[in-house]
């Protein structure tokens, strides 16, 4: 189970200190790595969001980056691309990523669920259509697009509302339908923004360097 993966543990200044297990990690507030990948349709200027699982025990039914996960005990950032093939499909190269940054951050869910993360944040390009990903049903409640500058609006509270569209299963029956709908900042998962900005400005860079 996820609450028994053993995650690397730091200090606030990400020298590693030990190891807990992952329910350990949340219930401490212990800072931990997570891996968080970023899929932009380069052609149609779009981010994919994934929608997460009612049963998911931080933000259930958020949407959230396209894909992303704990790196575990021993495991280097690397390792994370792996996340990307079990949640969505896509058997990707570490070399074909884009690495935008680290951002630490936390959300007090509770007083016994605090997590406290280095965000490893990348970026990777793909035209791969919406109903190709497979993604992980356990995990995953849909798959949405979300136009890269509507995005930055929306998180940046120049706008309150954008559209979506996209795949949603349904959790009871499993069967999957098209969605669009409109959104705003309170159905997102939570992030700061100085991780927005080095998002949107690594986004920005890259669709200059084609």
């Amino acid at each position: 189970m996820a609450s028994h993966e053993i995650l690397d543990i730091f200090n606030p200044d990400q020298t590693w200190i030990g190891t807990a297990s992952r329910a350990e990690a949340h219930a401490k507030g212990l800072w931990h790595q997570t891996f968080h990948c970023w899929v932009i349709e380069p052609q149609t200027k779009h981010v994919l969001l994934q929608l997460r699982h009612r049963d998911k025990d931080t933000f259930p039914g958020k949407l959230d980056v396209s894909s992303a996960g704990h790196l575990l005990a021993g495991e280097s950032v690397r390792d994370g691309v792996r996340e990307l093939e079990e949640e969505l499909g896509l058997a990707v190269r570490f070399e074909e990523l884009r690495y935008c940054g680290v951002v630490p951050q936390q959300s007090i869910i509770a007083a016994d669920l605090i997590d406290r993360e280095f965000n490893h944040v990348f970026l990777y390009a793909s035209t791969q259509p919406l109903a190709a990903y497979r993604f992980q049903e356990e995990e995953i409640s849909g798959l949405y697009y979300i136009g890269l500058d509507d995005f930055r609006q929306l998180t940046a509270s120049e706008i309150k509302e954008a559209w979506i569209e996209g795949i949603r299963i349904d959790e009871t029956t499993g069967v999957r339908s098209e969605d669009r709908r409109s959104i705003g900042l309170q159905d997102l998962t939570p992030n700061t923004e100085a991780y927005y900005e080095l998002l949107f400005e690594q986004a920005l860079a890259a669709d200059a360097e084609g």
